[in-house]
């Protein structure tokens, strides 16, 4: 491989075992292998005894990797970071019988998070996330995929999608934001639910994007949310504007919401418990990402597993990701997720890695950016002691995370 400018590399490492996850096979492996970057971007990456070569003619001093293992950074390409309070009662009320859609029509569920939310200031609810996210970027995340969907509000909107931007900005980790805009109907709209599908695809949309402040849609398609046809008009909306899409599809429900993202070519269909062939095909022809969420099927104990034979089959590339959220999924391990998705969903450990890394980075329209280890591509790593990349997926608990380089900064001291 080679350089991508003719400039001088600024870092080197020689004698580190690389997971490219440029193939289809064995993590696109490379052993013993030099790794250089530039700037920002990954510089050059090939053999290690060439890379030694290439830092000598340079007069730079190469970093021995030490057999280490070098892979993307990885990327949460499905949370719901910022909120208010916590749902530590509803999980009392689920493990005394309750199922989550009897709490949500109830009055809990996601408009008690919203009720917490409203209340909530700036400074606490960055707070807040900053733990989680920080918790999140320890297990080697350079990139996170953050949901409004809490406040059911324009200004509350408005305030969870800034804080969503500064962390982005005071934290080394890159954060995509998107509008959830419909994720559950609030009270005050309980007998104009029209009005509120036509708020939130028209001014509340229109004002968040002029702000600059999104940088897709959301929205939950199914029964105790909107329907096919809300969420339509959303999406509608949000392509005139030039904004990309997600959806969440089939986690208590096949009602097309798969074939629904595919037809406006979404990014992503999210959750995917319940789909039909029909909508796995489509997602397939429209190159829309599944992205499975195995904390959250954990958490609620939901006992039908998304058909990935199904969605294997039909070429679904398929993500991976915590959905951090207060009510279904209060995870902030991406390295949990990773397990659970072999564990409950029966994912490979090479098709799991590859759903924290390039397949997310396709969920989020970034593949040209971040995901693989290539030259030209962002200097996004992360830095492991493991003997093979499985290992990622194995260890419960266990961290075994050296460092990250985020935009080629290193966020810990280097190896």
């Amino acid at each position: 491989m080679q350089k991508t400018s003719d400039g001088e590399w600024d870092q080197v490492w020689i004698g580190a075992n690389l997971a490219t996850m440029t193939g289809e096979a064995s993590y696109g492996s490379l052993l013993d292998a030099g790794i250089a970057v530039q700037g920002d971007r990954i510089a050059w990456i090939g053999s290690a005894a060439e890379a030694q070569r290439l830092a000598d003619a340079q007069g730079i001093a190469a970093r021995d990797g030490r057999g280490v293992w070098i892979t993307p950074g990885l990327i949460d390409c499905h949370t719901h970071l910022v909120y208010g309070g916590n749902r530590v009662a509803e999980f009392e009320q689920r493990l005394c019988g309750a199922s989550y859609e009897e709490i949500a029509r109830a009055g809990g569920g996601i408009q008690s998070t919203v009720n917490a939310t409203r209340a909530a200031g700036r400074e606490e609810l960055y707070a807040s996330a900053a733990t989680r996210l920080g918790s999140l970027m320890a297990e080697g995340v350079t990139t996170i995929e953050i949901k409004s969907g809490y406040g059911l509000e324009l200004a509350a909107e408005r305030r969870l999608l800034e804080v969503a931007r500064e962390l982005g900005e005071k934290l080394p980790v890159s954060v995509t934001t998107t509008f959830l805009g419909l994720h559950s109907l609030p009270p005050e709209y309980a007998q104009r639910r029209q009005a509120f599908v036509d708020a939130v695809s028209g001014p509340w949309l229109q004002q968040l994007s002029s702000s600059g402040l999104i940088d897709a849609v959301d929205g939950f398609c199914e029964d105790i949310a909107f329907s096919t046809a809300e969420t339509a008009q959303l999406l509608r909306a949000a392509q005139q504007l030039g904004l990309p899409a997600h959806v969440h599809a089939g986690q208590l429900s096949d009602m097309g919401a798969a074939e629904l993202a595919a037809q406006w070519q979404a990014l992503s269909a999210d959750h995917l418990e319940f789909v039909s062939e029909a909508g796995a095909r489509a997602m397939a022809d429209a190159g829309t990402v599944g992205v499975l969420l195995p904390t959250a099927y954990f958490t609620l104990r939901q006992t039908t597993p998304p058909p990935i034979d199904l969605l294997r089959n039909s070429g679904v590339r398929l993500a991976v990701a915590t959905d951090c959220n207060p009510g279904t999924s209060p995870c902030t391990s991406i390295l949990l997720a990773l397990n659970m998705a072999c564990t409950l969903f029966r994912l490979t450990p090479q098709e799991a890695l590859t759903g924290v890394t390039r397949n997310a980075a396709a969920a989020l329209g970034q593949l040209d950016e971040i995901g693989t280890l290539e030259p030209g591509k962002r200097a996004d790593l992360a830095f492991w002691r493991i003997d093979r990349p499985a290992e990622l997926c194995y260890a419960l608990g266990a961290n075994p995370l050296l460092q990250a380089m985020h935009r080629g900064v290193m966020r810990t001291a280097a190896v």
